[in-house]
């Protein structure tokens, strides 16, 4: 592939200065769930930790399409500082922090109401048990989750990726110290077990809101966006803006989590020791993509931005800038996957079974990061030139057209075990990153 290194070499270092703490942000808060998970493997044993695989099944669905629906606001408010227009930044943010309120009470009611829905779902009972108590938890962790976002895609949209990666980072630390005591009952702390672990999670998420909110309203370079804020009113037309693009982007990250979700569910239908297993590895492999996700966060910024601009050329510049850095970076993480696969998995449990299966799982997992990489960064390019419906059915059909039939047939019908369920995500994520590179590049070919 030819392309001018000079001006590749620039759009690199524009998108990298811009995705960097988006990535690390975004590492900062997976590390909490690895944290959770270690933590849990190590000290309380197998049960526990399937009883983890079996909560974030059930969360990750109205988790990712609540954080799909905040994303919304990113391209909008980038667009609006395209335009040199505060004033409609300002009225993006407040209608936004209004909608993610909303959502975050509505999300955790409906968490409450169907997470008694997990004994239908054919796992073992001890791990229904223990996972209903965290389940709750980290469910009403989604409302200040849902305020956070609000301000930190907020910020994203006006290019200051910074803030939110300095106040995950403090916020997960915090996390991470509070894991063991609370877990362990060591010193004064209670002895709560995986609830302790939720318990942390909900406190992380209230000093994430707090540390952000602070910032905003503080910070003198929002000054001019405040200015504009008691004038901006909230309207249904502008929240409709927002859903229109939220809410198809909340259905393309439903697909592709949810389809990892059920995953986990199927895998649960096979046992718990290669449920442990499947929870080892897709928490490992999950470090990866959302730090990945950075660079899908970023192209959202920059191509929203330069649409807001009309410079389609230098648009299309930086969208294939991101895709060579997300392929290249995908390819590092494919080889410390399959190079560390034996290594890995020992911080999370000593039972030779589970990481007999786990070992097996880290080469699948090392295989799907190229086609994980690239649909994550063109489902933020295409979102940034706001073209979110047909992705979201391409996303439909690779994940649960595709990939789930597979996923049961390989690993429950013909018995191939996890494995089986593996291949199957496989196959759904490398036709997702195909369809919707291709679609990245005619959409923007056909722009004047």
């Amino acid at each position: 592939m030819f392309f001018r290194w000079s001006t590749y070499s620039e759009q690199y270092k524009i998108s990298l200065n811009l995705a960097y703490p988006v990535i690390i942000g975004q590492l900062g808060q997976i590390l909490v769930s690895v944290a959770d998970s270690i933590m849990v493997g190590k000290f309380l044993g197998t049960i526990p930790l399937a009883a983890i695989s079996l909560a974030a099944s059930i969360l990750i669905i109205p988790i990712v399409f609540a954080i799909g629906v905040a994303y919304g606001l990113t391209p909008l408010v980038a667009g609006a500082d395209g335009e040199n227009d505060p004033a409609a930044a300002t009225k993006y943010f407040k209608n936004g922090l209004l909608l993610n309120s909303i959502m975050g009470l509505m999300i955790f009611g409906l968490v409450m109401i169907f997470a008694q829905g997990a004994y239908l779902l054919g796992q073992d009972e001890r791990v229904v048990e223990a996972a209903l108590p965290y389940i709750y938890i980290v469910g009403f962790s989604i409302l200040p989750m849902m305020s956070f976002f609000a301000f930190k895609q907020f910020a994203e949209g006006l290019s200051d990726t910074k803030a939110a990666m300095r106040v995950s980072l403090a916020a997960n630390l915090l996390n991470v110290i509070l894991n063991y005591p609370l877990i362990t009952g060591w010193g004064p702390f209670p002895e709560l077990g995986l609830i302790g672990a939720g318990v942390s999670t909900l406190i992380t998420r209230f000093i994430m809101l707090g540390g952000m909110a602070i910032y905003i309203r503080k910070k003198e370079k929002f000054a001019l966006y405040w200015s504009h804020w008691r004038n901006s009113k909230i309207n249904g037309l502008t929240i409709k803006e927002i859903l229109n693009i939220g809410v198809p982007s909340g259905l393309q990250y439903v697909f592709e989590a949810g389809a990892f979700g059920m995953s986990g569910v199927i895998v649960g239908m096979i046992g718990p020791v290669q449920q442990a297993a499947h929870q080892i590895a897709l928490n490992i492999a999950s470090v990866s993509y959302m730090m990945v996700s950075g660079l899908g966060a970023a192209a959202a910024i920059r191509i929203g931005n330069q649409l807001g601009r009309k410079d389609y050329p230098l648009l299309r510049l930086a969208g294939q800038s991101l895709f060579h850095l997300t392929f290249f970076f995908m390819l590092i993480t494919m080889t410390i996957l399959i190079v560390l696969r034996n290594f890995l998995p020992e911080f999370y449990s000593m039972d030779s079974e589970v990481l007999e299966y786990t070992t097996v799982l880290m080469v699948a997992a090392g295989i799907f990061q190229l086609p994980d990489g690239i649909q994550a960064t063109a489902l933020g390019a295409l979102r940034g030139i706001k073209d979110v419906n047909i992705p979201t059915i391409i996303c439909f059909v690779a994940y649960w057209i595709i990939a789930l039939p597979i996923c049961y047939y390989l690993g429950v019908t013909l018995e191939l075990g996890p494995i089986g369920v593996w291949v199957g995500l496989t196959v759904g994520l490398t036709v997702a990153s195909i369809a919707l590179y291709r679609r990245f590049r005619h959409k923007t070919l056909k722009m004047s």
